[in-house]
C-alpha cells in the first residue's frame, strides 16, 4: 500500500512539471501596402536585441508568395516574452533585400511599430514589443 501511495505521488509530480511548461501563443503579422504579387514576402522574427535586423540571425524566418494589398503570416508556438518583427518584399526572389549604392533599400520593407528609419536600421528597443498572448499587429510597407 506504501508504494502505491509513493507511486501515485510520484507520478502526480512528474505529471505538474511537465505541465507547467508556458503556455505558448500565436503571433499574427499583418503587412499592408504591398504593391505587387510578384516574389515573396519575407518575415523575420527577432528576440535578442543584438542581432536585431542582422541576416542570418532571426529567432524564426517565413517567406510567403507575394499578393498586392495585405499579406499576413502566423508565428506559431511562441514563448511570452519580447520580439521585434522585420518585413521586406523580395521582388526578386532573391533571399536578400536589395540595396542602391548607398546602402538605402529598393526593395519595399517594414518594421513592427510601424518605426520608419532615419539613417539606420531602427534600434530593437524601437521595434520591439511584448508578447503574452494571442495577438496580431499591424506594419505598412515602406518605399
Amino acid at each position: 500500500m506504501m508504494k502505491l501511495l509513493i507511486t501515485i505521488c510520484l507520478f502526480g509530480i512528474l505529471t505538474s512539471f511537465s505541465n507547467s511548461s508556458e503556455t505558448k501563443y500565436n503571433l499574427q503579422v499583418s503587412v499592408s501596402a504591398v504593391s505587387s504579387a510578384k516574389g515573396w514576402i519575407e518575415f523575420a522574427l527577432y528576440r535578442n536585441p543584438d542581432t536585431f535586423a542582422k541576416v542570418g540571425t532571426t529567432y524564426r524566418l517565413a517567406r510567403t508568395d507575394a499578393q498586392k494589398g495585405m499579406v499576413t503570416y502566423t508565428f506559431k508556438d511562441l514563448e511570452p516574452g519580447k520580439y521585434a518583427v522585420v518585413v521586406y518584399h523580395d521582388v526578386n526572389q532573391n533571399k536578400i533585400c536589395d540595396k542602391n549604392f548607398f546602402g538605402v533599400p529598393t526593395e519595399a520593407y517594414a518594421f513592427s511599430n510601424n518605426r520608419r528609419p532615419n539613417l539606420s536600421v531602427p534600434s530593437f528597443e524601437d521595434c520591439s514589443f511584448k508578447f503574452s498572448q494571442d495577438r496580431t499587429i499591424h506594419i505598412k510597407m515602406v518605399y
